[in-house]
């Protein structure tokens, strides 16, 4: 499974099995971390020692057996901090999903300081994402959860606006975007399609919408089968190459 696939079968998990990450899979995930923060001036860190986060309260639901982490960390200076952890993030998540792990953002009501990882100064601790071993199948409580925030999922035609006819490779885009993790699953990106152009947009409420708008750029990046990059920002333009 590469990291295209893993978009279908991403869902977000919150109960793992009792055991830590083994070196060969969490060896895959350290490389990409290192190239991340290396390229990105990031400072995302894997936690798979013991005495992390025992429990992760949310709105939602609690977390059971997180023995791993991924701390989404980087410069408070940094004016698209959120929007490259979302994005970066996404890309950790969907390597682990390959490789049969499974994950769940979290960047809600949780104990920071349960969190154990290396922070500077002028770095700040955006959200964790939970991974670890999981059963194939969901049991109740998980079911129950995954049931209720899907209801508030939204449709590609709901997430896109456009004043001319949308082109095929958008809309296939659209497609994986709306397979995206999101905070409570509200998916706040807005997709225009204007004058040849494709911008993305998202209005900044609780603090983790620029984190989903890096994560569906992903997304659609991904999906969209068409070679192209998403420029950084708020309102930025698909530049296709």
């Amino acid at each position: 499974m590469n990291t295209r696939e893993a978009i279908n079968q991403r869902c977000s998990r919150r109960t793992y099995l009792p055991e830590y990450l083994r070196e060969k899979d969490a060896k895959p995930l350290f490389q990409m971390i290192r190239e991340i923060n290396t390229e990105q001036g990031l400072h995302l860190q894997l936690i798979t020692d013991e005495g992390n986060i025992s429990k992760i309260k949310m709105s939602y639901g609690m977390f059971k057996n997180v023995h791993g982490f991924i701390a989404m960390a980087g410069k408070k200076d940094d004016p698209d901090l959120k929007e490259k952890l979302g994005y970066f993030g996404e890309k950790l998540v969907l390597l682990a999903t390959a490789a049969g792990l499974g994950t769940c953002w979290v960047g809600g009501t949780y104990k920071k300081e349960s969190c154990v990882c290396s922070l500077e100064r002028d770095e700040s601790l955006e959200a964790v994402i939970t991974i670890g071993y999981v059963e194939t199948d969901k049991r109740t409580k998980e079911k129950m959860i995954s049931s209720f925030v899907k209801k508030k999922g939204k449709k590609a035609e709901q997430m896109l606006k456009a004043d001319e006819k949308v082109p095929d490779w958008i809309m296939k885009g659209m497609e994986a975007v709306v397979k995206a993790p999101s905070a409570m699953n509200r998916q706040p990106v807005e997709f225009l399609w204007q004058d040849g152009k494709l911008r993305a947009c998202v209005e900044v409420n609780n603090g983790f919408e620029e984190i989903d708008m890096g994560i569906a750029k992903l997304h659609f990046e991904l999906g969209t089968g068409k070679a192209g990059y998403w420029e950084l920002g708020n309102g930025a333009e698909f530049r296709c190459i």
